[in-house]
Parts: C-alpha cells; structure tokens; sequence
C-alpha cells in the first residue's frame, strides 16, 4: 500500500455488445470516451480507510449498486500484486478494481443505459463522478459496416 498515490472514481461505461465477442471483456472497455476518472485525486491519508469505503452508483438518481469496497473480492494489496506479475507497474498507473453487485445486465428486468442518462459514481472520503451518457459514434460506425 507504500506505493498508492491515491485513489479516485471510475465509470466504466461498456459496450456490451463488443464485451461478448471473446471470453475477455476487453473489447468492449475500449471505445473511445467510455470511461471516465476523477474528478480529483484523494491522497490515501485525505481518504482515509479506503477498505470500509461505500461505494454508491446511480442512473439517474436512483441508485443501483451499493457495497463498501471491502465487498470487493480481491482487496486492494492483492490487485497490485497480481498487476504486477505481468507488467512493469510505474508512478502514475492506474489499476481500476472489479464493481459490485447491482449491474443492469443481471437485473430482473435488465437495466440499459442510453443517451441523455446520467450516471453517478460516489465513494466516500473520496468523491462523486458524475458523467452524461452519449451514443458511442465508434460503437455506432462498426456496427453500420458490420451489417454493410
């Protein structure tokens, strides 16, 4: 934990679409403007224990994920371990953790977010993220010449 810096929110707005073409979600985290980091850096004294943190997530102010981040499955020393056993980790990395329970896809009905949502991302001691939802026009373009 020596080597924090700090810690910060994180909205990973997936394309799920593009996350099922393999067994890795990758494709689908990395579109142009899908994610979205701040608004600040929380030094790990400013946070405080980050471990008992809450964790809050709403689409248009009502809330869908609620945990403390020591809900997480791998805490935050595991995580940088494992990081860095397949890459060099250097000063001004960023290692976004796993997300909690609540995510539209398995809910009864399924929750989608569409353009014109907003989305809140709130931890405590830490800060509150909060970013509008847009048609992905990179998302939009592929899936045109797919079809073509």
């Amino acid at each position: 934990m020596d080597y924090v810096a700090g810690y910060s929110c994180y909205n990973d707005g997936s394309i799920r679409e593009w996350q099922r073409h393999t067994s890795q979600f990758t494709p689908g985290k990395n579109f142009p403007s899908t994610g979205g980091f701040g608004p600040y850096l929380v030094t790990p004294n400013e946070a405080g224990d980050i471990g008992h943190a809450s964790l809050v997530c709403r689409l248009n102010g009502e809330v869908m994920q609620s945990a403390t981040l020591d809900d997480l499955v791998f805490g935050i020393p595991a995580l940088i371990a494992y990081c860095s056993t397949f890459t060099t980790l250097e000063p001004g990395d960023v290692i976004i953790t796993g997300t909690t329970g609540g995510v539209g896809a398995y809910r009864t009905p399924p929750v989608w977010m569409k353009p014109g949502d907003t989305v809140e991302v709130e931890i405590s001691g830490v800060g509150l993220l909060v970013n509008s939802v847009a048609q992905n026009l990179v998302h939009k373009q592929h899936r045109s010449h797919r079809h073509a």
